[in-house]
C-alpha cells in the first residue's frame, strides 16, 4: 500500500464502517484495512498512468543559473521576412484597392445591421478573402478570433468539418456588441456534395446568431440550395491602375527602385491577378536588389519579352516557310520558351496589327484551336508548324 494512501486514509482509522458495492453502509467484517488495500490496488495503476503524461521538464526541478523568467515564446514573425501579400493585405474597408460599389454595399447593410448571407465568387487574386476579412475586423476588433471563423474548404471539405466543427461553432452564444458570430468558408466550390447540403440546414438553423460567408472562384460548383440563402456578389479582375497604384504603395513602402516599364510589366503579367502581381514584385526583388526593370520581370516570371516576340512575329512573316520554321525553333530553345507562351504572346501581337477585322478574326481562331490542341496534350512539332503556316497563311492574304 502507498505512503499517499496511507496518510489520506489515516483519520478513518477510527472507523469501522466502510462502502461496499452494496447499496447501504455497513460494519465490514474482514476489517477496514483490507478494505483500504483493495482501493489502493484499484487506483493506484491509474494514478501511474496519470504521471507517465505529465512532461518530464514539468516534474525536475529547474537547472541551476537558468533563468525562466526571461524567456519569451512568440510565434509571431517577422515583419520583415513577411510575404507581401499577407503584409500589405487591407486592414480595413477603406484599404480595398477595387470594388468601391461592392464595398459600399457591404458596409451598408452593416451599418444598418442587415448583412445576409454572402457568396463572393470571382477570378482569383480579386480581393474576396481580403473584403470579408476587413469586415471582419471591423465588426469585432480584439474579439475577431472569438467571433469569427475562417476555415479552408479546400483542405476542410468533408462533413464531418460541417458536423462538427462547424455546427459547434455556430449553435454556442457569445456576448458580442453586434450581435452575431461570422463563418467564412474559403474556396467553398472545393466542398464535397454531402458537405453542401449538410451546411444548408445549418445555415437555416443558425441564422439568428450566424452569418455564413462562402467564397469561390466557381459559383457553378455550389449546389442551387446554398446560392439562393445567400447574396451573391462578382468580383471581376481589377482593373490595370489598380494594381499599378497599388504596386507603387508597396514599392514606396519597401524602398524599391522600380522603373515605370518595370510596374507595366508587373500590371501585364499579372492579368488583373493582385496575388500574382505581388509575388512577382517581391520576387524580382529577390533576384535583384538592383533597379527592377521589365527585363528583369519578364525574366522572373520566365515570360517572352513583347520586343522578342514582336521581331519573332515580324520574321514569320517576312521569311519563307523552312527558314521560318528553323528561326521560331531556335528561338524557343534559346530562350527557353513553352509553346503556350508563343500563342499567348502571338495572340496579343496580332491584335495590335493593322489588318482587317476578318484576317484577325481568322488568325485568332486559328490561334485557339492550337492552344486547344496543346491542352489535349497533342504533338508539340505538329503545333509549331501549325503556327508557322498560319502565319504563311495569313501573308500570303495579305498580299492579294
Amino acid at each position: 500500500m502507498s505512503a499517499l494512501f496511507q496518510a489520506k486514509l489515516d483519520c478513518f482509522c477510527s472507523f469501522p464502517v466502510c462502502i461496499c458495492p452494496a447499496q447501504n453502509p455497513f460494519i465490514c467484517p474482514v476489517g477496514f484495512d483490507s478494505f483500504v488495500a483493495a482501493i489502493d490496488r484499484f487506483l493506484s495503476p491509474i494514478f501511474s498512468r496519470f504521471l507517465n503524461w505529465i512532461p518530464a521538464q514539468l516534474l525536475m526541478p529547474p537547472e541551476k543559473g537558468h533563468d525562466t523568467k526571461n524567456v519569451i515564446v512568440s510565434d509571431k514573425v517577422s515583419m520583415s521576412n513577411q510575404m507581401w501579400v499577407e503584409k500589405y493585405r487591407p486592414k480595413s474597408l477603406d484599404e480595398i484597392a477595387a470594388h468601391a460599389d461592392i464595398v459600399a454595399t457591404i458596409r451598408q447593410l452593416t451599418h444598418d445591421k442587415k448583412l445576409p448571407h454572402l457568396l463572393l465568387y470571382g477570378p482569383p487574386g480579386t480581393g474576396k478573402t481580403s473584403i470579408i476579412l476587413a469586415l471582419a475586423r471591423e465588426l469585432y476588433s480584439t474579439s475577431f478570433t472569438q467571433m469569427a471563423l475562417e476555415l479552408n474548404a479546400s483542405d476542410e471539405r468533408g462533413i464531418d468539418v460541417v458536423r462538427e466543427e462547424i455546427q459547434a461553432f455556430a449553435s454556442t452564444l457569445r456576448a458580442s456588441s453586434f450581435g452575431f458570430k461570422l463563418v467564412i468558408l474559403d474556396e467553398s466550390d472545393s466542398m464535397t456534395k454531402d458537405a453542401q447540403f449538410a451546411l444548408r440546414r445549418i445555415i437555416e438553423r443558425y441564422t439568428k446568431y450566424t452569418r455564413f460567408c462562402l467564397i469561390c472562384n466557381f459559383p457553378s460548383k455550389i449546389i442551387p440550395a446554398l446560392q439562393s440563402r445567400c447574396t451573391k456578389f462578382r468580383l471581376e479582375a481589377l482593373q490595370f491602375e489598380d494594381i499599378r497604384n497599388k504596386i507603387q504603395l508597396v514599392s514606396s513602402a519597401e524602398n524599391l527602385k522600380i522603373t515605370e516599364e518595370g510596374i507595366l510589366a508587373v500590371c501585364r503579367v499579372g492579368c488583373g491577378d493582385m496575388r500574382k502581381s505581388l509575388n512577382i514584385l517581391q520576387s524580382a526583388h529577390l533576384a535583384s536588389k538592383d533597379v527592377i526593370d521589365e527585363d528583369l520581370v519578364y525574366a522572373v516570371t520566365g515570360k517572352p519579352l513583347p520586343v522578342n516576340m514582336g521581331n519573332l512575329c515580324d520574321s514569320l512573316l517576312t521569311l519563307p516557310f523552312k527558314e521560318a520554321v528553323i528561326v521560331l525553333v531556335e528561338r524557343k530553345i534559346i530562350e527557353g520558351l513553352t509553346l503556350s507562351d508563343i500563342v499567348e504572346a502571338m495572340m496579343a501581337y496580332v491584335s495590335q496589327l493593322h489588318i482587317s477585322s476578318f484576317f484577325r478574326t481568322e488568325f485568332l481562331r486559328q490561334l485557339s484551336e492550337i492552344d486547344r490542341c496543346m491542352t489535349c496534350c497533342m504533338g508539340e512539332r505538329i503545333q509549331l508548324l501549325t503556327i508557322v503556316s498560319i502565319f504563311s497563311k495569313l501573308k500570303s492574304q495579305i498580299n492579294q
